[in-house]
Formats: C-alpha cells, sequence, structure tokens
C-alpha cells in the first residue's frame, strides 16, 4: 500500500502551492516511502493491530457531500454563540459554520484558506512541529497536507468562549479516508479554549480519519484543549496531537475516547522552557469488540516544571484498551514534579487492558511518581447501594458512571464539561 500513497502523492502537486509548504509534504512523503506505516514488530504499536487500516484499499474522501445543519445538531453542544467550523470529510464547510468576528485579531477558519492566503503564522509553524518521524500516519497526514483547522489567538487576547472543532464522517461512501490536519497558535499571555470533535453520521460505516493537530501555547499562555473522538463503531481512527510550551505556559487537555473498531490517539507535549505547566486527562470507553489506545509522552526538558496527568478507562464486552504513557525527565529538568495515573475499569469477564506507565529520569532533584490499577467494582459498594433499595443494574450503572466522572470533572469550562458529562451518562445508561 505504500506505493499506492507515493503515487497518490505526486497526483496532489500544484503550481500554486506555496514554496515554504512544498519541501514539507516532500520530506514527509519521502519518510513514509522509507518506512512505510508501523508493523506488528514496532514496540510502540504491538498491543494495536493496524492490518485492518494498512492492507485495506482507502480512497481519499471526495468533497461535495451534501449534510444538513439538522444533520449535525446534536454535535455542536447547542451553544450557537460559540464559534464553530465544521469540516465535512476532511474539508472546510462554510454553510454549516458559524465564525463570529474574534477580539484582538484572533482568527478561526480553514486551514486551507490561509494557506491560499500565504499566512504568514501559518508558515512559521505548520508541518514544523509534529515530527513525521514518530509515525508512517503522521508522516502520511503531513505529505497530503490539504485542510483542517487554523485557530490562531494573538499575544495577549483572550477569547471569552470556546472555538468547537466539528470533523463529521458523511459515511455516504464506504472505505474512504480523510485526513484533517489542524494548527492551534496561542501566543504569549493569551487565553483560548479548543474543542476538537470527530463525529459521523453514517454509524456502521467503514470509513479511516487520519488526524494531527499541533498546539503551539506561547510565553505565559493558558490553552484547554479538549479531544471528543465518537467515530462508527465499524470505523478506524488515528490521531497525534503534538503540543509546545513556552515559558510559564499552562496547558490543560481532555481526551474522551468512545469510538471506533481500532481507535488510537497520540499526545506529545514538550516543555520547552521551566516554570510550564501541563495536565493531561482522558477517559474511554470501550464495548463489543473495540479496541482503543492512547498513547502519551511528556517531555520535561527544562526546570521547575509540574505536570499531571490521570487516565481512566471502562472497557465491556469483549473490548480491549491500552495505556501507555511516558514521561521523560532530561538531566537538566531539576526540581521536576510529575505524577501519572493509570486507572481501568473492567465491567467482564471478556474485556481486557494492556497498561504501561513509564518514567525515564535522568535528573536526581525531582518529585516523581506513577501507578497504574486495573479491577472490577467494589463488591462492597454494591452491597451498600442494594441495602438501601437499589436495585442490581443500577447499582452497576451508578458506580460506573461516579468512576468516570472523576475525570470528567477535571475539565475547566463549566460548558464543556456538562456536555462531556451528558455524553458520558448516555454512553453508559446512566440517565439524567
Amino acid at each position: 500500500m505504500t506505493a499506492t500513497w507515493v503515487r497518490r502523492f505526486d497526483a496532489t502537486a500544484t503550481p500554486d502551492e506555496p514554496e515554504w509548504l512544498r519541501p514539507v509534504r516532500r520530506a514527509a512523503i519521502d519518510r513514509f516511502a522509507g518506512t512505510g506505516f508501523p508493523a506488528p514488530r514496532d514496540e510502540e504499536w504491538r498491543f494495536t493491530p493496524v492490518a485492518a487500516i494498512t492492507q485495506a484499499e482507502f480512497e481519499p474522501a471526495r468533497p461535495g457531500s451534501r449534510v444538513s445543519r439538522d444533520a449535525i445538531a446534536p454535535f455542536v453542544f447547542g451553544h450557537a454563540e460559540w464559534p464553530l467550523l465544521v469540516f465535512i470529510d476532511g474539508r472546510f464547510d462554510a454553510s454549516l459554520s458559524m465564525v463570529p468576528a474574534l477580539p484582538g485579531g484572533a482568527r478561526a477558519g480553514s486551514l486551507a484558506e490561509a494557506i491560499t492566503a500565504g499566512d504568514a503564522t501559518l508558515a512559521r509553524h505548520l508541518g514544523h512541529h509534529a515530527p513525521v518521524e514518530s509515525s508512517g500516519f503522521t508522516a502520511l497526514n503531513t505529505a497530503f497536507i490539504q485542510d483542517g483547522a487554523f485557530v490562531h489567538v494573538p499575544a495577549g487576547v483572550e477569547l471569552a468562549m470556546p472555538v468547537h472543532l466539528v470533523f463529521v464522517s458523511s459515511g455516504e461512501t464506504e472505505g474512504t479516508v480523510a485526513q484533517p490536519r489542524n494548527l492551534i497558535v496561542i501566543e504569549a499571555a493569551a487565553r483560548a479554549s479548543v474543542v476538537e470533535s470527530y463525529v459521523t453520521l453514517a454509524p456502521g460505516r467503514r470509513y479511516f480519519t487520519n488526524a494531527v493537530t499541533e498546539v503551539v501555547s506561547g510565553e505565559g499562555a493558558w490553552t484547554e484543549h479538549t479531544r471528543i473522538q465518537r467515530e462508527s463503531d465499524s470505523a478506524y481512527h488515528i490521531g497525534l496531537t503534538h503540543v509546545e510550551q513556552a515559558a510559564g505556559s499552562h496547558y490543560r487537555s481532555f481526551t474522551l475516547a468512545m469510538g471506533g473498531a481500532i481507535a488510537r490517539h497520540n499526545l506529545h507535549v514538550r516543555l520547552n522552557a521551566p516554570r510550564i505547566e501541563t495536565l493531561l486527562y482522558g477517559l474511554y470507553l470501550t464495548r463489543g469488540d473495540q479496541l482503543v489506545d492512547n498513547h502519551t509522552a511528556i517531555h520535561h526538558d527544562h526546570p521547575d516544571c509540574n505536570s499531571w496527568e490521570v487516565y481512566k478507562g471502562v472497557m465491556a464486552g469483549e473490548s480491549r484498551a491500552v495505556f501507555n504513557g511516558k514521561v521523560l525527565v532530561r538531566p537538566e529538568a531539576q526540581k521536576t514534579d510529575a505524577k501519572q495515573t493509570n486507572r481501568n475499569l473492567l465491567l467482564s469477564d471478556g474485556a481486557r487492558v494492556h497498561t504501561k506507565p513509564q518514567l525515564e529520569i535522568f535528573a536526581d532533584d525531582v518529585k516523581c511518581t506513577h501507578g497504574a490499577t486495573v479491577g472490577r467494582l467494589d463488591d462492597v459498594a454494591l452491597f451498600y447501594l442494594r441495602s438501601r433499595g437499589i436495585d442490581a443494574a443500577t447499582a452497576r450503572v451508578l458506580l460506573t458512571y461516579a468512576f468516570a466522572a472523576e475525570v470528567v470533572e477535571e475539565v475547566a469550562l463549566e460548558p464543556v464539561r456538562l456536555e462531556l458529562e451528558r455524553l458520558v451518562r448516555e454512553r453508559l445508561g446512566a440517565g439524567d
């Protein structure tokens, strides 16, 4: 399949492509041609077999799918005043989007339009942070950069409302691939919240989403980034979020994964200066024969930085989950304070989880801890609820929701948190 993608790349060259973008795309396809997709022997992918993706024929999704506002209404949180960018099969749809004038020269819109306009911020950052060496999927996405979201908040500007990016798989044709590319730049002392949603209008369709998001958080910036993945249970989703943080910045992430037959998200954060704070929270809910994989890496490259990571998973049926979290502390990163926790709840005998929290510490004046737990619902808690007149099924749902809600509560922005709580209740059958 590698040769097929290389041929497709050669057919995408356009004479009006910016001079700065051409070498970025060419280097990516050369990398992909040399390494291809991850193989089973690759340690980073050994619990996530991707042959169903790499050996299948996926055709690029064609633009022009007609989607109504009513069709996407369930996915836009019901907050009509929020800036909303809608992408259908990876392409920006202005008719479904709503982007009011943002304060202080802030911008949110189509990446393709910004490329055409010759945006200087785009030229400085796009393709320069997410390393194509990290994965063949990242290299492939970079080689085929076309459209996605571009959010730019200038220095000192505060966005009062979240920017919501909704990536919709129309499902009109089975066996398609979309490769959205997103760039979020929050400059010095700016403040913004971005919600990134991947949804489907065809729950039973088989398709492939290969997404990459680059986040640049400037000196003293505050960024809250929420990522929601609820693709078709027959679809495949591979995603990378790569974050670069400057001195004194705060990055707060929450990831919810509950869709896809095979779904993987890599979240890499690089702390590029002192006095940085990084908070990573995640929740994954699996059922049937789903496989959901979360790989995180926090690079402590400088002193006096803090990171806190909590991921939780709830597995049912014959589903599988993977959590691999790395915290890397370089010798010069003294006074690092890093904590990492992964907790998993198995609801059935057939559910499984592979959890691997990792600390790689090369400094001596640090406070670093990690841990992982795998278990079932507490029999004592179940007995307590039953003794209060609650039936067994309801008691199990309540305890499961309480386990999941603990991490959802860490979302700082209330409207986003309330919507996430609703989604989790619906998935777990906890009602209102």
